[in-house]
C-alpha cells in the first residue's frame, strides 16, 4: 500500500525525478553554506536556509499539481501567459523596482518577481504550438519561421532592455527549438547571420554611448554611503524614459571590457574593491586545490558576492573539488538527453517540442552560469537553475520541470512495431480467453 502510495506520487519519468532530487540536495547543501553573509546581516542563521527551504517546498508542491495535469491542457494557458508576460514587460519598463543596477523586478501582492522569467515559459509554449501546428511530411512549413520571430521578436526586445543575457539564452532556446522542429535551415542560416549583425550593431552601440568610468566610480561612491542615502540618490537620479532604456549600455561595457581585458596584473596590485566578483571566484576555484575542502568549509562565501545565487557554482568547486563540480554539469545533461528520449517517444510534435524547450532553457541556463563562475564569459545574473538560492525563478523551475514529467506521464506514445501485428495478437488473446 506504501509502494502504491509512494507510485501516485512519483509519476513521471523516474530518471528525472532522480535529477531533480540530486539537485535539490545539492542546492539544499550549498545554499546553506554559501548564505553566510546573509545569516551575519540578518543576524539569524537559520533563515537563509529555512527559507530556502520553504521555497523549494512550494515549488515541490506546484510541480506536483503540474504533473497531474495532462500535457493537452497546457495549449489553454499560452494566451494567457503570453498576456500576462507582455503587460508585466511593459509595467517593469514604467515602474520597475531596481536592484543591483538593473531595473527587472515588479512586486504584485506582496510577491516579487521578474517578468522575464514569465515569458520565457509562454515564448517556449508558444513556439512549441507554432511547431507543432506547421509539421509537414517535409519538416516545418516556412510559414513557421515568419510566425516565431514575429511572436518571440518584440518579448525579446523588451527584455533586452534590462536583461541581455536571459534575451540571449531564450534566443538561443528558440533557435535551437527550431532546429529540433525542422525549421528549413537556410532561414536558420539567415536568421543567425542577422543575429551576428545585431549583435556587433549592438556591441558598438554599447562601446560608443556606455560609460564603463562611471560605473567604477559610482561602486566606489556607494562603498563609502550608507544604505538609506543610497536609495534617496537613486530616488533623486531617477532615469528618464530614454535613460532607463540606455542606463544599462554602461554596466555591460564595463563586464565587456573586463572580460576582454587579458592585461596582466600582479596579485599585490590586484583591486579586490573593483573587481570583487571575478577575484574571490578565481580564489575559491584555486584553492580548492582538485579534491575540494568538503561542504561547508568554503572561506570565499565569506567575501563573494551573490556567492548563493550567481556565483554558487564556485564554492560548489571549491568544496566538492572537481569531482563535485563534474557532477553537477552531468547533471544537468542527463536532464537534457533523458528529456530527449522522452520527446522521441511522443507520438505528437507539441509535447515533443515543449519538453525539449524546457530542457534547452533549463540547461543553456545552467551552462551559462558555469561559464561565468569559471571565468569563461562575462559576468551577468543567471542563477543555476534548481541550485542556486531564489524565489520565483526556483519555483518556475520546479513547474518546468513537472511540465516534463507530465509529458513522460500523459503525453501519448509511439507505438513499438507493427499496428496490425498488435491488433492480431490481441484478438488471439480475446480468443483464447473467452
Amino acid at each position: 500500500m506504501n509502494n502504491k502510495s509512494l507510485s501516485n506520487l512519483f509519476k513521471g519519468d523516474k530518471v528525472i525525478w532522480m535529477v531533480f532530487f540530486f539537485l535539490c540536495i545539492i542546492s539544499i547543501i550549498e545554499v546553506y553554506s554559501a548564505s553566510s553573509s546573509l545569516s551575519y546581516k540578518g543576524g539569524n542563521y537559520w533563515s537563509p536556509i529555512i527559507y530556502h527551504c520553504s521555497i523549494l517546498a512550494v515549488g515541490i508542491g506546484l510541480m506536483v499539481v503540474v504533473l497531474n495535469i495532462k500535457c493537452k491542457y497546457f495549449k489553454l494557458i499560452t494566451p494567457i501567459l503570453l498576456g500576462v508576460a507582455l503587460i508585466t514587460l511593459l509595467w517593469v519598463l514604467v515602474a520597475g523596482q531596481t536592484t543591483n543596477g538593473a531595473n527587472r523586478w515588479i512586486s504584485f501582492a506582496g510577491i516579487q518577481f521578474q517578468p522575464s522569467e514569465i515569458a520565457k515559459g509562454a515564448l517556449v509554449l508558444a513556439v512549441a504550438q507554432i511547431l507543432s501546428a506547421m509539421q509537414t511530411d517535409h519538416g516545418a512549413d516556412r510559414k513557421a519561421f515568419r510566425d516565431i520571430l514575429l511572436l518571440s521578436g518584440g518579448f525579446i526586445f523588451l527584455i533586452l532592455l534590462e536583461n541581455l543575457s536571459t534575451a540571449m539564452l531564450i534566443s538561443l532556446t528558440i533557435v535551437l527549438m527550431m532546429i529540433v522542429g525542422r525549421v528549413p535551415f537556410n532561414q536558420i542560416g539567415r536568421l543567425i547571420g542577422a543575429v551576428a549583425l545585431v549583435i556587433v550593431f549592438t556591441l558598438i552601440m554599447v562601446m560608443v554611448v556606455g560609460d564603463d568610468k562611471k560605473v567604477e566610480n559610482d561602486l566606489s561612491t556607494k562603498q563609502n554611503l550608507t544604505e538609506q542615502t543610497i536609495q534617496e540618490q537613486q530616488q533623486e537620479d531617477s532615469p528618464s524614459s530614454l535613460g532607463k532604456i540606455l542606463h544599462r549600455a554602461d554596466t555591460w561595457k564595463a563586464r565587456i571590457k573586463k572580460f576582454f581585458n587579458n592585461e596582466y596584473v600582479a596579485p599585490k596590485d590586484y583591486d579586490l574593491d573593483k573587481d570583487a566578483q571575478v577575484a574571490h571566484a578565481n580564489i575559491a576555484i584555486a584553492t580548492s586545490n582538485v579534491v575540494g575542502k568538503g561542504p561547508g568549509n568554503s572561506t570565499e562565501r565569506d567575501f563573494l558576492s551573490q556567492a548563493f545565487s550567481d556565483f554558487i557554482y564556485a564554492i560548489i568547486i571549491e568544496e566538492m573539488g572537481i569531482e563535485g563540480a563534474a557532477i553537477v554539469a552531468f547533471l544537468y545533461i542527463i536532464l537534457l538527453f533523458r528529456t530527449g528520449i522522452i520527446a522521441n517517444r511522443c507520438e505528437n510534435s507539441f509535447p515533443a517540442f515543449l519538453a525539449m524547450g524546457i530542457a534547452f532553457l533549463l540547461v543553456t541556463q545552467a551552462l551559462f552560469n558555469m561559464l561565468v563562475a569559471v571565468g569563461l564569459a562575462p559576468v551577468t545574473g543567471q542563477p543555476l537553475p534548481l541550485i542556486s538560492k531564489g524565489g520565483t525563478s526556483t519555483i518556475i523551475n520546479c513547474v518546468y520541470i513537472g511540465v516534463i514529467l507530465s509529458i513522460s506521464r500523459s503525453a501519448k506514445k509511439k507505438k513499438a512495431g507493427n499496428p496490425s501485428t498488435e491488433e492480431a495478437q490481441e484478438v488471439i488473446t480475446q480468443a483464447t480467453d473467452s
